[in-house]
């Protein structure tokens, strides 16, 4: 399997080390960032969702409007929109776009984001509803004759959709969570589960609990984890820059001028894969070859936060390592959105894309 890339667009021009300004919605910057993402060489980008943010069914179709071959990755999460609707609606996006969407599953948040939407049940009935969810999903996406469904949450009679996905693969099915409610759901339908940038000894223990989760269904899932790197013409100027915007965040955050975040509560962070990235942050500042987990630990591991820090080569050498233990998509992106973006598709993708190109005709030859 080749190595995917995938970027992230954001609503308007903002990170942890640039505070938010302008338009809620800034076309303007969603064209750039769409522009410099394909140009770039990424394969997909990933259009966010929260409970105060813009809709991503419909920022994914400005961004698909605006581009020819880049794919896109829509978080979506379930229950409040029908599973019926929701499939008919990316199958459609699906067509008009030459099947270049994805669908990025995400369930679990804090109570509080998700009471904002009027949400009141507890992490695990989430989780079995987003099962039954996605049980009806793949049904309209492949069902040759309407079909009943009963479940605790979802009652189908006589569904069927007229639109399936455009190709035969079908709309690939990104899923996140790190709960154990949430790998048990992963292992019956995720096509590709999602981590953000943990240590190789974590990387690897979710890889196996996913895969046991998925081997009772058959099912063999891709990998693909978060990070957010930062690159230096030498590893000393590298690492002066994470510094720089460790303090730079630093700032912010004390001015209260910096990025609003979204799933922040008081105290620990409701989410496990919160947790775990900030697990790994007690253990140090620096971990294996160049993971960087200060950033984490500032933010309350407020979603992907950690970084590997070196040069092109060094950094593109670690993500080679998580290769070898199973990863086959990097979700990457930077804190000054546009410049990290056309770096990364300048001086990091081709070489990770050659390194793993290299290591697996090695293999095969052997």
């Amino acid at each position: 399997m080749t190595v995917e890339f995938i970027g992230f667009i954001g609503n308007h021009n903002a990170s942890e080390t640039i505070p938010r300004s302008g338009p809620v919605i800034d076309r303007e910057f969603i064209r750039a960032s769409a522009a410099i993402h394909e140009q770039a060489g990424f394969d997909r980008v990933l259009l966010a969702f929260h409970s105060s943010t813009p809709e991503s069914l419909h920022v994914g179709q400005y961004v698909a409007h605006h581009t020819r071959r880049l794919k896109l990755m829509l978080a979506h999460r379930p229950g409040f929109v029908a599973p019926t609707l929701a499939a008919r609606q990316l199958a459609t996006l699906d067509h008009l776009t030459d099947g270049r969407v994805a669908v990025h599953i995400i369930t679990g948040g804090s109570d509080a984001e998700l009471a904002q939407d009027g949400d009141w049940l507890t992490k695990d009935e989430r989780y079995a509803r987003t099962s039954e969810y996605l049980d009806i999903v793949r049904q309209e996406w492949t069902a040759a004759s309407p079909f009943d469904y009963r479940g605790e949450f979802y009652r189908i009679e006589g569904g069927f959709s007229d639109v399936k996905p455009e190709g035969p693969e079908g709309v690939p099915v990104y899923f996140g969570g790190s709960s154990p409610a949430a790998i048990e759901v992963a292992g019956k339908h995720a096509d590709v589960y999602a981590l953000w940038g943990e240590t190789y000894a974590q990387v690897a223990e979710t890889i196996a609990a996913v895969r046991a989760a998925a081997a009772p269904h058959g099912r063999t899932p891709r990998f693909s984890l978060s990070l957010r790197p930062i690159l230096g013409r030498t590893e000393d100027e590298a690492w002066a820059k994470a510094e720089r915007i460790l303090a730079r965040a630093r700032e912010l955050r004390a001015a209260g001028t910096g990025q609003r975040l979204v799933n922040v509560t008081a105290g620990a962070p409701p989410n496990e894969g919160s947790r775990r990235l900030l697990a790994a942050a007690a253990q140090g500042g620096r971990l294996d070859k160049r993971l960087w987990t200060e950033l984490a630990q500032l933010t309350g591991a407020n979603g992907n936060s950690t970084s590997l820090v070196g040069t092109p080569d060094q950094v593109a050498d670690a993500m080679v390592d998580y290769h070898r233990l199973g990863i086959d998509t990097f979700l990457i992106r930077g804190f000054d959105p546009l410049a990290d973006a056309l770096e990364y598709g300048r001086d990091l993708i081709p070489r990770v894309r050659a390194l793993t190109s290299a290591g697996a005709q090695s293999h095969a030859a052997e």
